[in-house]
C-alpha cells in the first residue's frame, strides 16, 4: 500500500490558521502556520525538482510524496529493500517480476536487479509513467484490462492492494491469477489474511513490512515455502 498530506490540503491549512491580526486588521500566518507552509513549498520543490531529473531519465532518487487521496503510503526503505531483494531472488535467472500497487518496489528492484531480471509496474498514478515501457496503468477496478499476452507470464507477483477492503483485494485478486505462473508476495493488512488465503493460497510469514508515516498492523503473505521473508 502507499504519509504525507496532500500538496493541495496542505495549502488549504495554510490558509485557513492564519489566525492573528495585526492592528489594521489585515490576516497574517501564525509563526506555526508560516513554518508548515514553507515546509509544504520545500517538499513541492524538491518533487518538482525529481520529478524533472525522472523526466529526464535519472530516475535514481524519484519517489513523489505520498497522495491521501489515492490511499499511497510508502515502504521504508529497509521493507523496500527486503522485498525487492526476495523478489528478484525466487524470480531467477531471466525472470520476470510484476510489482502490482507497489512503486517503491518497483523502483528498489530497478535500482538493484541483475540485468537478466525484468519488472513491471502497474499503478494507478499517472506519475510513474516516468517508468517508460515498465509502466503500465493499473486500475484494480477493471482487474482484468490487461495486455493479453501478460498471462500467467510473470514468475513473481508482488502487490500491496492500496484499500483494506474485501472489494479491493478480491479485484486485485483476479489481476494476480491472470498475470502469475507461480509465486505471489502479498502486503497487507492483517485483517485481510483469512481472505487472502482463500483468494491466493498464501500464509503469513515472519516478516513485517513497515511505512513511513502507516501504523496499521501489516503482515506479508507468500504462497511458497522457501523464503528468506520466513527469517527476521
Amino acid at each position: 500500500m502507499r504519509h504525507l498530506v496532500t500538496s493541495g490540503l496542505r495549502l488549504f491549512f495554510a490558509v485557513v490558521e492564519m489566525s492573528s491580526v495585526d492592528d489594521d486588521d489585515e490576516p497574517q500566518l501564525s509563526a506555526h502556520t508560516l513554518a508548515a507552509l514553507n515546509d509544504f513549498l520545500m517538499e513541492q520543490k524538491i518533487e518538482d525538482q525529481n520529478l524533472q531529473e525522472a523526466q529526464e531519465g535519472d530516475l535514481e532518487h524519484f519517489t513523489p510524496q505520498e497522495n491521501w487521496q489515492l490511499s499511497q503510503f510508502w515502504y521504508d526503505d529497509k521493507t523496500a529493500t527486503r522485498l525487492a531483494e526476495e523478489a528478484i531472488v525466487i524470480a531467477g535467472q531471466n525472470g520476470r517480476i510484476a510489482c502490482i500497487s507497489s512503486p517503491t518496489v518497483y523502483s528498489k528492484i530497478r535500482q538493484i536487479k541483475p540485468s537478466t531480471c525484468t519488472a513491471k509496474c502497474l499503478e494507478f498514478d499517472a506519475r510513474f509513467k516516468c517508468f517508460g515501457e515498465d509502466f503500465l496503468l493499473y486500475d484494480y477496478n477493471q482487474p482484468l484490462e490487461l495486455p493479453q499476452d501478460w498471462k500467467q507470464s510473470f514468475d513473481v507477483i508482488l502487490v500491496d492492494p492500496p484499500f483494506l477492503a474485501e472489494e479491493c483485494l478480491t479485484k486485485t485478486a483476479q489481476s494476480v491469477k491472470f498475470l502469475a505462473k507461480d509465486k505471489i508476495i502479498l502486503c497487507t493488512g492483517s485483517i485481510m489474511e483469512e481472505l487472502a488465503g482463500r483468494l491466493l493460497g498464501t500464509h503469513a510469514c515472519q516478516f513485517r513490512p513497515m511505512h513511513k508515516g502507516l501504523q496499521n498492523d501489516f503482515k506479508c503473505y507468500i504462497n511458497y515455502d522457501q523464503s528468506t521473508l520466513n527469517k527476521d
